[in-house]
């Protein structure tokens, strides 16, 4: 039985010449759109032989969008930023630039996957000449695979060495330890130093163990003296890929049912740490210190860099991911909410992270008898030495221990599995023959990140991990969305886009959005673009300054991806026949025609 319903709609693309003559109407160019629906996929005329999947449920990629989204940074990055700029002050730029950019960046990102229905480089089919975009983005997505599986490999071990009635990293009497290790309860002013806060002291037990225990730090002298993966790391790391593969061989029909876990498992821990940290003694500290208002930060332009930078790099708008999660979407879908709701949900679970962290902060704040500000810190430091410190004095410290590190696993499986789907599906639509054997591909590409990860597990690995920290996606991706922006905006145009997202959803865009759009989104961009490249300082980690021939590596790899994007253009010309016009022309913009599109049910 079939049912069919017939739209004539503005698009873009050309298929047929259809034959007006005997009507009174302007002969058109039509393109026969056939969206087909059976068991739960959906057909249309772009993928006739290879069918596109889509999502089981509504669930499965709303889930993966938001474990995607909340990832560690979440919880090591934005409580202390928050806490530095002015607590509660900090959240009017942060959630301004949610909404003039971060809000509308991440809705354009999921219109163009699902109305297009195309990984990153295949969805520029709407402007032929951006398609070097496409390949910046999943290069990115790459390289910052070939890092983060290995923090998430951290979070891995940790939770092993766990499962142990006393906490490796509470004592010093360990094979690790050096002999100027020393217990907290032994660490006063004196110790310390005048200028040196408890959170950057290398002596505790809890910090000898993650830099000389985990990562071997004091083996290595340099980023020219890596030495031989570490054995336990390479373990974990490979137990993370196996992970990653059997969540993502199956395209979204897998890592759809795999994010039921990991996207929720992090708010059940933090409601978990926060019941149990704001029972702790010097625990109102902590969040009063979080929370305090100072508004005369917001005079310091820092302030809004850093509320600038977190928005962008937290929603994880440019990465591809969430086109390539969207594509998987059916075609009617309501986008619009679906950007509202996740985006939202993303920024609360930062704020409430906040929450949990600094209760605990405050705790280790009053039993060391200093200031919070001396405790308080971001990053690895945060997750892999002040909080297990902190959990290591509680009753029942293996419990929180356990549940601690699966917070961390479960925060980094998904959005690793968002990257690596970027990576997968961009050049699975680009290259049918990697579709077709999608399984195969993605074992490449999983183990592909691991043999290059065994880099970061070295006795020098920290420093090859922070060097690709600082270039793979930093200046880099900021660029990739910059150009995006004004490709989709500009070229293809708000006008055109904002009739697309009326074909899926029934209604247009409004003002606010469209200059979001135009002007505001590529604005806020370019904003950040020169604010990474001015405050850039030389790439540090702790004291170890690296050489120059670093720095030189680390602009070469940020330069691999975004040199994509000029290089296909020039290609895209030089390939192409006809005048400079011509060319120009079809590469830039594409056809004003009519679609017409069919919604064929077919059932048995």
């Amino acid at each position: 039985i079939a049912k069919m319903n017939i739209q004539v709609l503005p698009e873009h693309k050309l298929s047929s010449v259809a034959p007006l003559k005997q009507f009174n109407v302007e002969k058109k160019e039509v393109e026969l759109i056939l969206v087909k629906e059976q068991n739960g996929v959906q057909y249309t005329n772009s993928s006739v032989d290879v069918a596109r999947e889509t999502w089981g449920k509504k669930m499965d990629f709303l889930l993966s969008v938001i474990g995607f989204a909340v990832d560690l940074a979440n919880v090591w990055r934005f409580p202390y930023l928050c806490y530095k700029n002015g607590g509660g002050a900090f959240l009017i730029p942060y959630v301004l630039f949610l909404f003039i950019a971060g809000m509308p960046l991440f809705y354009m990102e999921l219109a163009l996957g699902q109305y297009n229905r195309e990984g990153a480089a295949t969805v520029w089919k709407i402007c032929p000449v951006f398609k070097g975009v496409g390949y910046t983005v999943i290069i990115i997505a790459l390289y910052v695979g070939f890092y983060y599986n290995v923090i998430i490999a951290w979070s891995l071990y940790y939770l092993f060495v766990s499962l142990t009635s006393e906490l490796p990293w509470l004592k010093c009497n360990n094979p690790w330890n050096s002999p100027n290790c020393t217990e907290p309860q032994h660490i006063n002013g004196t110790v310390l130093g005048n200028r040196t806060s408890y959170a950057k002291y290398k002596n505790t037990p809890a910090a000898e163990f993650y830099e000389r225990g985990v990562l071997h730090i004091h083996e290595s002298r340099g980023i020219g003296d890596l030495g031989l993966p570490r054995w336990e790391l390479a373990l974990c790391l490979i137990v993370v890929v196996f992970i990653l593969y059997f969540s993502l061989w199956k395209g979204v029909k897998s890592s759809g049912k795999v994010v039921y876990v990991t996207a929720t498992m992090p708010y059940i821990v933090l409601l978990v740490l926060l019941i149990r940290g704001i029972t702790l003694p010097g625990a109102m500290n902590g969040i009063r210190a979080y929370l305090h208002i100072d508004l005369k930060k917001l005079n310091n332009p820092q302030v809004w860099i850093d509320a600038a930078t977190q928005i962008f790099y937290s929603l994880g708008a440019g990465f591809g991911v969430l086109i390539a999660f969207a594509s998987y979407n059916k075609f009617e879908n309501n986008c619009y909410r679906d950007a509202i709701l996740t985006s939202t949900i993303n920024c609360v679970t930062s704020f409430f992270s906040g929450f949990a962290i600094f209760s605990v902060l405050g705790y280790m704040a009053h039993q060391h008898q200093v200031n919070v500000k001396d405790v308080a810190t971001e990053g690895a430091g945060l997750v892999f030495i002040i909080y297990p410190e902190a959990i290591s004095t509680l009753p029942g410290s293996t419990f929180f221990a356990i549940v601690f590190f699966i917070m961390l696993l479960t925060l980094g499986i998904d959005s690793s599995m968002g990257g690596m789907e970027a990576v997968i599906t961009g050049l699975s639509d680009d290259f049918k023959i990697l579709k077709r054997n999608r399984k195969l591909f993605t074992f490449i590409v999983t183990f592909g990140t691991f043999l290059i990860a065994l880099l970061c597990i070295t006795n020098g690995g920290i420093y090859v991990l922070t060097l690709l920290d600082k270039y793979a996606a930093g200046t880099s991706i900021l660029f990739g969305v910059l150009i995006e922006a004004i490709g989709v905006a500009w070229f293809y145009g708000v006008d055109r886009f904002s009739e697309d997202i009326e074909h899926m959803t029934g209604f247009k865009p409004g003002i606010y959005w469209r200059l979001c759009w135009k002007f505001v989104s590529p604005t806020f961009l370019l904003f950040v673009v020169i604010a990474s490249i001015v405050t850039s300082g030389e790439l540090r980690y702790d004291d170890y300054v690296f050489p120059p021939w670093s720095n030189t590596v680390g602009w070469f790899i940020a330069l691999s991806s975004m040199l994509c994007v000029p290089v296909y253009a020039i290609y895209k010309f030089l390939i192409l026949p006809g005048t400079f016009k011509e060319v120009s022309k079809h590469t830039f913009r594409s056809s004003n025609i009519c679609r017409i599109k069919c919604h064929i049910a077919i059932c048995f």
